[in-house]
């Protein structure tokens, strides 16, 4: 039922230090128009989370119907505590120093953080707008779309013979890919290019 229920994606984005990082999050929404806040709901498990927590403001970016999944890639499905998401990757700065996501994105805002709410494994929270541009007039993406026309579809596992129903299949956590067989340690996902690690046993 949950997947029915569709709503827009964004690149939430933050600085602490000389450190950027930033993370596909689907949960800014308008709560006042006088003054103008937003909330965003973003997963302790990212570091994000952590950073806005520590800095106090973010910028978040409206994707739009022509981002890239790349740009999924990059910001969804790594973690900025091991990796520099922003590692060749050209993003400007707006006036409060964060970068935020351009090619991909039809707006961004500039957000102060009034308060937070611990909700057990993600954090809410409740900024105020200081800034912002429109960047295009794109449409914003919406989480249906991404899946019926950004995500890579499953393709099937390549034919082999008959192993049984007690033979071993290995499902990509990215995409869904399924892999039957005992799964190499170097096997990469012919879909989203993940490697076995990615993979769980079904």
């Amino acid at each position: 039922m949950m997947t029915k229920i569709s709503y827009g994606l964004y690149v939430v984005t933050v600085r602490n230090g000389n450190r950027a990082n930033g993370c596909v999050i689907n949960t800014l929404q308008q709560v006042t128009s006088s003054p103008e806040r937003v909330s965003i709901c973003v997963n302790k498990a990212d570091h994000t989370e952590y950073m806005i927590r520590s800095s106090g403001e973010f910028n978040v970016s409206v994707l739009d119907e022509g981002a890239q999944f790349g740009l999924f890639t990059r910001f969804g499905f790594a973690t900025g505590r091991w990796e520099n998401k922003f590692y060749g990757y050209t993003a400007p700065r707006a006036a409060n120093g964060i970068p935020y996501i351009k090619e991909g994105a039809c707006a961004y805002l500039c957000c102060k953080v009034v308060k937070t709410v611990d909700l057990g494994t993600h954090t809410l929270f409740i900024a105020e707008t200081d800034g912002g541009e429109v960047l295009s007039d794109r449409a914003p993406m919406t989480y249906a779309y991404y899946h019926a026309n950004v995500k890579p579809k499953p393709v099937p596992a390549p034919e082999t013979e008959d192993i049984g129903e007690d033979a071993e299949r290995w499902v990509c956590n990215i995409c869904g890919y399924i892999y039957e067989g005992p799964l190499p340690e170097d096997f990469v996902c012919p879909v989203c290019k993940h490697g076995a690690a990615d993979f769980s046993k079904m």
